[in-house]
Order: structure tokens, then sequence, then C-alpha cells
């Protein structure tokens, strides 16, 4: 096969905004440096502290944010909605999302050859293929898919180009489903709760969205109108392997809470969670550690994270290769910012850092929930979007009704 100049990725551009707008600009709490704690007044006649844990991404841990009675109630809660398993096969109109997009073969194989040396190398094909896909691919899996499908004619673990525009763009992904995968070859391995948090919710949910606003400074109105809280357990043998919670955002990206009301259409989503607040629901008893992979790594590098048979997203065999873990401890809030400052008070890039990922359980369970914000790098899109919502909670319509119909989507392919 020939080699050529790969087309350039395209570099995020963000939208640009006017200061004042009605929901002004956003604060960003000072990480100062790792270690740091600062005194934080949550509650009335309680005082909580916030450490630092890293810089990149920025992360704090707040002990105690919960009360064990809290933790419990939540959890009992979650157990009366239902709990659903987390992990949800593709579908096969992501497939065909997947095969509209705009992009020739020619241009994904270059995308992907980031040495440009005319072929595929194994790791340049996990790369492609644990882009939010379902099932945690394995340098022996991408033997057994090529073995299956016939991809590698000649044997040597290489991928040609003229052998890439033999296979289909979800080929392999067609190929697992066909074959079936166990849990522990799922990205993820847990089961979920959704518990609305807006008017009318039960008062422990109201209680914590309200302590979350207070923690993230954000602009209450934007933190109400943001996910229902997820409540994930993970039984033995459970994880879920590294991940971001947001994607990046390029001009052409749209998020799901606001792609209805700004009418746009988009083969590229995401989930805009700018931030992150994760909260531990039991003490567990054997692993379930919350590991970043490349906290404060001087550089951050997609194909650094495999390395030889080493994965570092793996988080059933590579926790311990982590840089950061941090033991799940009832009550205890973890904190981060999925997204850069644009420097003028908004969202701007994605933090690569936040890399992320839950290390297998060994022993016992373990109960999280997650509160995501949710805010639309695009300011104007952001305040239409508030201006909508606000309608159903004057009383057009109910506002739990709402919150569901936007995020659904979003919820249902997670």
């Amino acid at each position: 096969s020939t080699t050529g100049t790969a087309p350039a990725p395209p570099s995020p551009s963000l939208p640009k905004h006017h200061n004042l707008s009605p929901l002004g600009r956003l604060q960003r709490l000072e990480g100062i440096k790792v270690g740091h704690v600062q005194r934080l007044d949550l509650l009335p006649n309680k005082v909580h502290y916030m450490k630092t844990l890293s810089m990149k991404p920025l992360l704090f841990e707040v002990p105690s944010f919960l009360s064990e009675e809290e933790c419990k109630l939540i959890i009992h809660l979650a157990k009366l909605k239902g709990l659903q398993e987390s992990q949800i096969m593709p579908s096969d109109l992501q497939h065909e999302a997947i095969d509209e997009m705009d992009i020739s073969k020619e241009e994904i194989f270059n995308l992907l050859d980031y040495n440009q040396d005319g072929q595929l190398q194994m790791k340049e094909v996990l790369t492609l293929l644990r882009f939010g896909d379902s099932t945690w691919i394995t340098p022996e899996t991408v033997q057994e898919i090529y073995t299956g499908l016939k991809a590698d004619p000649d044997g040597n673990g290489l991928l040609s180009l003229e052998e890439f525009k033999q296979l289909n763009t979800n080929a392999f992904q067609t190929y697992l489903r066909q074959h079936g995968v166990e849990k522990s070859e799922l990205v993820r391995n847990s089961k979920n709760a959704w518990l609305y948090q807006g008017e009318g919710a039960h008062q422990i949910l109201r209680t914590l969205r309200h302590r979350v606003i207070k923690l993230t400074r954000l602009p209450p109105e934007i933190v109400e109108h943001s996910e229902p809280l997820q409540v994930v357990k993970y039984e033995q043998g459970g994880h879920y392997h590294a991940h971001h919670d947001s994607g990046p955002i390029y001009a052409e990206t749209s998020c799901f809470h606001t792609k209805l009301v700004s009418n746009v259409s988009s083969a590229l989503e995401t989930s805009c969670r700018y931030v992150t607040v994760l909260f531990y629901l039991n003490t567990v008893s054997g692993g379930g550690e919350t590991a970043f992979p490349v906290a404060d790594n001087r550089t951050y590098d997609e194909l650094f994270l495999i390395q030889n048979d080493t994965d570092l997203r793996d988080t059933r065999k590579n926790c311990d290769r982590a840089n950061l873990r941090v033991k799940p401890v009832q009550g205890t809030a973890l904190f981060w910012y999925n997204y850069l400052s644009d420097g003028e008070g908004w969202v701007g890039e994605q933090d690569e850092y936040s890399l992320h990922g839950g290390c297998v359980v060994t022993q016992g369970n373990k109960w999280i929930a997650n509160n995501w914000i949710n805010i639309d790098p695009d300011v104007q899109r952001q305040v239409k979007f508030q201006q909508a919502i606000s309608k159903y909670t004057n009383g057009e319509a109910p506002a739990k009704w709402a919150i569901d119909n936007i995020y659904q989507d979003l919820h249902v392919e997670l």
C-alpha cells in the first residue's frame, strides 16, 4: 500500500460568546497545588475540608460530604426505582450514524495511521475500537476477529489500506455482537438507576442538589437543569475501564441537552458534562478504587496509553499502574472538571487528563452516585436551553417530564 499525507484531525474550535450573557461567568475553583486543603461551608454548624488531588485534571476530594444515613437512603431509593444493567450493546442505529459520516475509508485509515507507515498496527486498531463502544477489545480479541473475518490474509498482524478497505466500518462490532461477549469483556460491568432531583423529588435528593450547587459554585439554574442523579452498583468482579465522561468539542459538535432547542443536527454529539461530582455510598471491602491513569502527567498521548501488552485504560489488569487511585470511603465526594476554562469565564477544551475508570471490585459490592453538570460550550445555546426549560418549571409541563425527555437519548446510550 502507498502512504500519503494524513489529513489533519479537526482542531477543537469553540464558539465565541458574549460575556454579558444572563448566566454570567462560570466560577472555577482554584486547586493551588496538590495536597492543598481549603475549608468549605456547605452545611450549618458543620465544616468540610476539600483537598486538591491533582491539577491535571483539576480534582478535589471532600470527606464526609454525605452522612452514613444519607448514603443508605440514596441506595434504598435506587433499589426502589429499580437497577438496570449499565452496559448496552451499540444499536444498529448508532452504526448507521457512523456509516453516514462524510469521511472516506482512506481518510479514516490515514487518521488512524499515527506513524504514517501505511499499515495499521495493533495499537492503532485498538485506538479506533475504544471510541466509546461497548466491548473492551484486547490484542487477543483483535487477532480472533482478524481470523474470523479473514481481515489479515497474510497473517502479519498489520492491516494495509487495501485490507482495511475490505472491512465494513462496523465489521468488528458486528462480529462481536454475533459471537456474544462475557460481562468481564464489557467496557463497564455494573447496574444503575437514575433519580430525578428537581422540584417534588425526595428531600434527600433535593438536599444533595443544593449541596452540589454550594460545592461547585456554578449557577443554580444550570445545576438544577442538569442530568438526574445516577446511582451505580458494582458487584464483585464489576469494573469500568478508563474513559472520559464527556468528549472533545469541535465547531460542529452538538450537546445532547441543548440539541432539541437549538435545532442542531450533527454526527458529533457529546454529553457536555462540564463537571463530575462522584459520591462513594459505601466503603468497599476490596478493590473498586477510582483510577486516573494520566493525572498530572507532563503530556497526554492516546497511543502512550497502550504500550506493548500493557493498556493503562484496562482497569481489570492495570489499575496499579495509574498515576492516581482513590479508595472508596463512604460519604466521600470526588469533584473534577472535564473541561478547561476558555479564559473568558466559560467552557473551554476537553481536559484529556480527566481520563478515569473504576478498578475491578475484588471483594463485596461498590455503590457510587454521579452528579454531572451539563453546560454547552456555546453560551447562546445554553441560554436558549435555560429559557426553554424554565417554561416547564413555571407550570407549563411537569419539570420531571421535561428533564427525563431531554436526557432520555443520552441515558439510553449509557
